[in-house]
Parts: C-alpha cells; sequence; structure tokens
C-alpha cells in the first residue's frame, strides 16, 4: 500500500515510460525514479522544507538538485503534455487563482529574481492563468504577476485549441477574446458585461459546467507548495504544478 501522497501502482504505470533513466535511454537507469518522484510529491503535498524531507527518500540535497535539474530540463512540462493528449476536446474553460508568494521567492543569487511576482496591499503574489477540459483537468498554465489582467492571457490558453464551447466568466467578455473564439469555430459562452453593446446568444445551462475550473483550481490548492508560493525560479513552481495535476490525469 502507498504511504500517504505517494503515487498508487495505476498512477505509477501513466508515467513511468515517459521518465529519463528507462533502459533505452543512454547512461545510467533511474532504478529509483518512483521513490524520486514520490519524494518531489511529499514536499509538494505538505509544503514543508525539502530539509524536512522523510529520510526514507534518500538525501534531500540530491532529491532537490535532480528535481530542479529535470524543471530545467523541461522533464515535468513533458510529462503533462503526454498526459493532457487525452483531454476532452468539446470544452475549454478558464480562469486564474492569485497565489501568495512568501518572501524567500524573492530572494536568492543568480537567475531573474521577481519572475512571475507581483507586489500589492496583500503583498506578494503569482497569478495562475488555467484552462481545463470538460473533465475539469488542467490542460495549460500560465504564470503571471498577480496584479496582470485576466484577459491579457485569455487567448494564449486558447492557443490552437479548437473547442466546441469556450467557457469563461464575465471578466473575459471582450470583443478581441470573443472575435479569437468564434473565429476558431467555437461558440462563446460569457456573460455579457452591461457595458457591452454585442448582443449575443448565451447558454446558461452549459455556463454551469464552468464549476469545474473552479473546483481544479480548488484540488491544485491542496497541495501546499501551490497555495503558497515557496519556489523562486519560475520553472520549479511550474513543475510542482504538472507534478500537482498527476491525480487529475491519472486516476
Amino acid at each position: 500500500m502507498a504511504k500517504r501522497y505517494e503515487l498508487t501502482s495505476t498512477q505509477w504505470a501513466r508515467i513511468e515510460g515517459l521518465l529519463p533513466g528507462k533502459a533505452s535511454d543512454p547512461g545510467r537507469s533511474g532504478v529509483d525514479n518512483r521513490t524520486f518522484v514520490n519524494a518531489v510529491l511529499w514536499v509538494l503535498r505538505s509544503g514543508a522544507r525539502w530539509s524536512d524531507m522523510p529520510e526514507r527518500y534518500g538525501k534531500f540535497k540530491t532529491v532537490h538538485k535532480r528535481f530542479t535539474r529535470w524543471a530545467a530540463k523541461g522533464v515535468w512540462d513533458s510529462v503533462f503534455d503526454h498526459l493532457i493528449r487525452d483531454r476532452d476536446n468539446d470544452y475549454l474553460m478558464i480562469d486564474s487563482t492569485i497565489v501568495r508568494a512568501h518572501q524567500q521567492a524573492a530572494t536568492g543569487k543568480g537567475g531573474a529574481k521577481n519572475s512571475a511576482l507581483g507586489r500589492s496591499r496583500g503583498g506578494l503574489s503569482t497569478k495562475i492563468h488555467l484552462a481545463v477540459d470538460g473533465e475539469g483537468r488542467p490542460v495549460r498554465f500560465i504564470l503571471t504577476a498577480g496584479q496582470v489582467n485576466d484577459g491579457t492571457q485569455a487567448l494564449a490558453l486558447l492557443g490552437e485549441a479548437r473547442p466546441r464551447y469556450f467557457l469563461a466568466d464575465k471578466g473575459y467578455d471582450s470583443h478581441a477574446i470573443l472575435d479569437a473564439v468564434e473565429a476558431c469555430g467555437a461558440q462563446p459562452i460569457i456573460p455579457r458585461r452591461s457595458c457591452m453593446k454585442r448582443i449575443r446568444d448565451f447558454d446558461a445551462r452549459i455556463y454551469k459546467k464552468r464549476n469545474l475550473v473552479e473546483r481544479a483550481i480548488n484540488k491544485l490548492k491542496h497541495f501546499r507548495r501551490i497555495a503558497t508560493r515557496y519556489d523562486r525560479k519560475v520553472a520549479n513552481f511550474m513543475a510542482f504544478l504538472c507534478l500537482a495535476t498527476l491525480p487529475l490525469w491519472c486516476a
């Protein structure tokens, strides 16, 4: 039986072949890949410092170094990209959430500081913009400073997707977004702002499905290193986001 926070056998089977260190890969084989991933998930879920990691996972410095190396190489992003191939293409729902950033996320040597960080009356923050499919599973993330307007990232979240329905809240009701959604053949299901003169159909029944993106955000924030950003490097925080989707994609 898997310990708390660890991958089940079914979840591990979904990603085992996507990680470096397979028998067909050059170099050393990753015989400890499952232990390593479980160690990272423990840190992600608990929100603890790397140095507090249980000894059964090995030396914390070794695990941390390997995690950051894989994050820099895009390993976690590749796993995420592979999983989302099974996405539902009928619906695309977008939203955003603000994550408070710990002060250590803005300190440290080397690299770009304050990456995807903003400062407001509430302090340091990062905004996670995300899109989910019709099953409420994340299919795209964008990180910005906390004060960035939601609508600025809508077209990037849409990307090359061609859903039947595009669901978003009233804050995304703009001519640019509506034109882009309609141009890709999707029907925008967005409540109309009072200042918008453009008359269009709005299906309130379909709009009820938008709760799936809000529920996805809540599930992601069960992971304490998502609910609060401790990582200075945006690549590391994005890697944690990709890992947090595993329970949603590998149920």
